[in-house]
């Protein structure tokens, strides 16, 4: 079977796999949040929050920076346009083949109507 990478694809789709990281985007699009205002806002542990953190930030969606003990999280500037792309160019091929399977079952359809008026 042969595999496609794209590594970027596929880490933005596997790191908005998950609810929780889908959330903590939501989040940081109002604005900047520290790590810990994050898990308490998510109710998990700082430890837990910090792995999120940081498939978001492989992924590039994320970008954090460290002042004193606080690290504070922002979404990244990278944003999801080739998630976006991608999305719609299969979003189109799978409404072709839709389009086509509707065609097939009129037919089937029509032929089928006309056995019965024999």
């Amino acid at each position: 079977m042969v595999q496609y990478l794209d590594l970027p694809l596929d880490l933005s789709f596997a790191a908005l796999s998950d609810a929780t990281r889908r959330g903590i985007i939501e989040r940081l699009g109002r604005g900047a949040a520290s790590i810990t205002s994050l898990a308490d806002q998510f109710q998990m542990t700082l430890t837990g929050m910090k792995k999120h953190i940081q498939v978001l930030e492989r992924a590039g969606l994320v970008v954090t920076w460290k002042v004193g003990r606080v690290r504070t999280c922002t979404l990244g500037n990278r944003g999801l346009s080739a998630e976006a792309a991608w999305i719609e160019t299969h979003r189109k091929l799978f409404e072709a083949r839709f389009d086509a399977l509707d065609d097939i079952i009129s037919e089937m359809k029509q032929e089928g109507g006309d056995d019965s008026a024999r």
